[in-house]
């Protein structure tokens, strides 16, 4: 009843329907510029990023209304993989903040939005009848952006999982399931696999547990040290271990440990190597926000820190760094990349850029799809808003002490 009740009243009709509101309404009256705190600032700059997208896949609409930017002549390829992109690259880093639920602050009311918007959305993309109805199998891809909805739902059980109707949870389930055809790379993409068995295993009970076991084993033998993983046998000066890597590791095993009560000596190890990689992470970060551009997939943006973000949702951040400084740094770096000119389309969409619109950063891989993934970097929002790294008054981070000529720790390798 409770998800019957859910939607009461929307209708999928389009024109007159009584869901006209959800796709009308203008979230950020407040622009993230205008905003008072930092937290109205992230909210307002991520519904700003993840509205078209919803907005588009809620009306069903999503193959007709957004673009698909890409490298030259790869626009067939990509238009074929790019709207699961979009989807589940949102959801990721949407999640925490849809999870805290609705609540009668004027905030809990936008979440409350975006949380119908969302369950629309998934069941457009799921549901065969629908014109936005996506391809899981076709190609490698989906396996990727599978995998990063599947992590979306894990974070979100109660709000994205919980508010889907019966149906729709059945074709969901068949859908990740059906990425089982795609052969994944000897690299991060072991996880993708891992990732998507994780979401079948707390929701549907039912998972591929060699899936799991081999991409677990094979990052245990990629482990470089000091916190970081090889991508695959060999070492990549790039910001994989925070795109994929340790997020996927870490909320694998929570999942695991959860449900099967397995793996929580593994779960420790992992842990205490993210909370390194957070603190090199936080040192990356240069005095006036900016991090070294350095290896692929840079048009992600500040979806780079999705481990220090994530390490500060789980509230398990390094003795050396608080969540002041990492609010403040991350608030930096987010403005840095996001509010440059140009970022967005006349429409709002995202172009490809790092700080801008600079399409000639786009590898092959990259779409309009795949830009998404800069929401992960905003995984705090699922911290309450009384919570300490909202609340704490602003301080310097590491790098922004040490070239001021203020005290700062010393940095020292696990």
């Amino acid at each position: 009843m409770i998800r019957r009740n859910f939607l009461k009243g929307f209708s999928l009709l389009g024109a007159g329907s009584t869901l006209a509101p959800l796709f009308s309404f203008t979230h950020h009256k407040t622009h993230p510029k205008e905003a008072r705190t930092d937290r109205e600032y992230w909210v307002s700059m991520l519904t700003r990023v993840t509205e078209p997208v919803l907005n588009a896949l809620a009306q069903d609409r999503i193959k007709e209304l957004m673009p698909v930017e890409c490298a030259a002549g790869a626009l067939s390829s990509r238009k074929e993989v790019t709207y699961l992109e979009a989807l589940g690259r949102s959801l990721a880093g949407l999640a925490p903040w849809l999870e805290l639920g609705p609540d009668q602050t004027k905030e809990g009311q936008l979440r409350q939005k975006y949380i119908k918007l969302s369950v629309l959305a998934i069941q457009n993309a799921v549901t065969p009848a629908a014109k936005s109805f996506m391809n899981f199998t076709q190609h490698g891809q989906p396996l990727v952006d599978a995998a990063f909805l599947a992590h979306a739902l894990v974070r979100a059980p109660k709000q994205l999982w919980g508010n889907l109707d019966q149906t729709t949870q059945q074709h969901l389930v068949a859908a990740l399931r059906s990425t089982r055809v795609i052969k994944p790379y000897y690299s991060n993409w072991l996880l993708f696999s891992a990732m998507v068995e994780a979401a079948l295993l707390k929701f549907a009970n039912d998972y591929d547990v060699v899936r799991v076991d081999y991409a677990l084993k094979s990052h245990e033998e990629w482990y470089k040290g000091d916190g970081v993983y090889g991508d695959g046998p060999d070492f990549h000066f790039d910001y994989y271990n925070s795109f994929v890597i340790q997020p996927m590791l870490l909320d694998i095993l929570r999942v695991q440990s959860e449900v099967k009560n397995e793996g929580k000596e593994l779960a420790a190890k992992v842990l205490k190597r993210a909370q390194r990689y957070a603190e090199i992470q936080e040192r990356l970060i240069s005095p006036e926000g900016t991090f070294p551009p350095v290896g692929r997939s840079l048009a992600y943006r500040c979806g780079a820190f999705q481990l220090l973000s994530q390490v500060a949702l789980q509230k398990q951040l390094p003795a050396s760094i608080t969540p002041a400084q990492v609010r403040s740094a991350l608030t930096a770096v987010i403005r840095t990349t996001l509010d440059a000119p140009e970022t967005f389309d006349k429409n709002g969409w995202l172009t490809i850029g790092f700080a801008g619109h600079q399409p000639e950063i786009g590898e092959y891989y990259i779409s309009t799809g795949s830009l998404y993934l800069c929401t992960v970097a905003f995984l705090p929002l699922g911290l309450n808003a009384d919570d300490e790294f909202w609340s704490a008054a602003y301080a310097d981070w590491t790098t922004k002490k040490a070239f001021a000529g203020k005290g700062f720790s010393i940095d020292k390798a696990i």
